[in-house]
């Protein structure tokens, strides 16, 4: 089993590594927050792998000028294998186009520890 305050840092290091690629717009920093076989819902789309994932979050942010992402703190649960989670998102977005959007939800959440960094195995 794993050591919960270790898990939750990681935990929390993936969030902020996740919102600094969405932020940049950065297709590989973005996929490497992802397991190479990590499943990733989004709009009712469903993508697998670290390419697959990469390639739709590129095209997903391209109407978008800039994206700020916030997480909440996650609710962490450490199960055999890696730990689930839920956590509050909010994104505030501006569109190329002058439109500005802010999206409000949940994520649901399978994460993995390899090789000492925690990643999303599953993400929804």
């Amino acid at each position: 089993m794993f050591d919960f305050p270790a898990a939750e840092s990681g935990i929390r290091q993936l969030y902020a590594h996740y919102a600094d690629a969405v932020w940049r717009q950065d297709g590989k920093a973005f996929a490497a927050c992802f397991t190479e076989d990590a499943v990733w819902k989004i709009a009712g789309r469903r993508v697998e792998g670290r390419a697959a994932i990469a390639e739709l979050f590129l095209a997903s942010i391209a109407p978008s000028e800039r994206v700020m992402f916030w997480s909440g703190i996650p609710v962490i649960e450490l199960v055999e294998g890696g730990a689930t989670g839920r956590v509050q998102v909010t994104e505030l977005i501006k569109r190329r186009d002058g439109q500005g959007v802010r999206t409000l939800g949940w994520y649901y959440e399978r994460f993995a520890e390899q090789d000492g960094v925690w990643r999303f195995a599953w993400h929804h």
